[in-house]
């Protein structure tokens, strides 16, 4: 058997200030600054370098918010402002740069391209919004289903984006041409999050059914992998910056760290074990700086996390 990491976790600290639930959370993996967002519209800017630090306004929208996008080649922070459009603040100048109407509905996520200089949206009405990177100009409203679009992961390597649904499907579409290249039957309902691997072999997809699902690419997307993961919705997924560890999110107010080669689970993070959320527990981030992950809850929390690697053998 591989040898396997067994992550040590230690609170770091709780931010507060968002007056309800906070679903969305961005950032690069080797910058300080994180963003996040949630129902009371408030934008909010925190270090991870020093999680102290009270939080920093950055904006304040009407309607709520479930997505961001930090593109930090054009130091612009992407809002999704539901039911309104798309909006882009120049995070130096502190401004409002670009506005973009898009059809009166929620807005699940943000994907930036920068090989194709397009920005992705996926949309509560089953739209898939294109727009160009530069000004946000809408360029295509795509529709795939009749049921809310959820979650996009793009495949740089082979150009290819997949779109989650809530009508149960992950549709993987050509990135050039925005054709549908493939229908994955994905869940017993709604597809709320969906990554490729690092190593770009297996796509990963979780949602309200509560398993993790893995689909090798190279085949065709064949389904590779299925853990029942959570006791409830899976809420999101993301990798560690050195693709080692997987983390999920869920409903069941945990979060669990797994081996990504093996998907064997090593560690479970709740309020019993690590004094974390009290509700559910809603997006993730993963900072290569000092190797911490945060959290955001329905709580109107967030929660710094340090990982730490203890070598055990066996991974048990």
């Amino acid at each position: 058997m591989s040898t396997l990491f067994r992550p040590q976790v230690q609170k770091l600290a709780t931010l507060s200030g968002h007056r309800d639930c906070v679903y969305a959370l961005s950032g690069v993996a080797d910058e300080a600054a994180i963003y996040s967002a949630g129902t009371d519209g408030f934008v909010v800017s925190w270090s991870l370098d020093d999680p102290t630090q009270d939080g920093e306004l950055v904006a304040r929208v009407e309607n709520s918010v479930y997505a961001l996008r930090y593109v930090p080649a054009r130091r612009w922070l992407l809002i999704g402002h539901n039911f309104q459009g798309l909006q882009a603040i120049d995070l130096d100048a502190r401004q409002l740069v670009h506005a973009t109407a898009l059809p009166p509905a929620a807005i699940f996520e943000i994907l930036y391209d920068e090989t194709r200089q397009r920005v992705y949206v996926a949309l509560g009405n089953g739209q898939l919004a294109v727009l160009h990177a530069a000004d946000l100009r809408l360029l295509q409203l795509i529709s795939l289903s009749d049921k809310s679009l959820r979650c996009l992961s793009l495949h740089a390597g082979r150009g290819e984006l997949a779109v989650g649904s809530s009508d149960t499907r992950v549709y993987v579409l050509d990135a050039d041409s925005l054709a549908v290249k493939h229908t994955l039957a994905a869940g017993t309902n709604s597809i709320f999050t969906a990554a490729y691997s690092p190593d770009g072999r297996y796509l990963l997809t979780a949602g309200r059914d509560a398993h993790l699902r893995r689909w090798d690419v190279a085949a065709g997307y064949a389904e590779d992998l299925s853990v029942v993961a959570h006791l409830f919705a899976i809420n999101h997924l993301t990798f560690s910056p050195d693709g080692q560890l997987l983390a999920t999110c869920s409903m069941d107010k945990s979060i669990k760290l797994w081996d990504a080669d093996s998907l064997r689970l090593l560690r479970v993070v709740d309020c019993a074990r690590h004094a974390g959320h009290g509700t559910s527990v809603n997006r993730l981030f993963w900072s290569a700086r000092q190797n911490r992950l945060v959290s955001c809850s329905d709580d109107r929390s967030l929660v710094v996390w340090q990982i730490s690697r203890e070598d055990s053998g066996t991974g048990s």
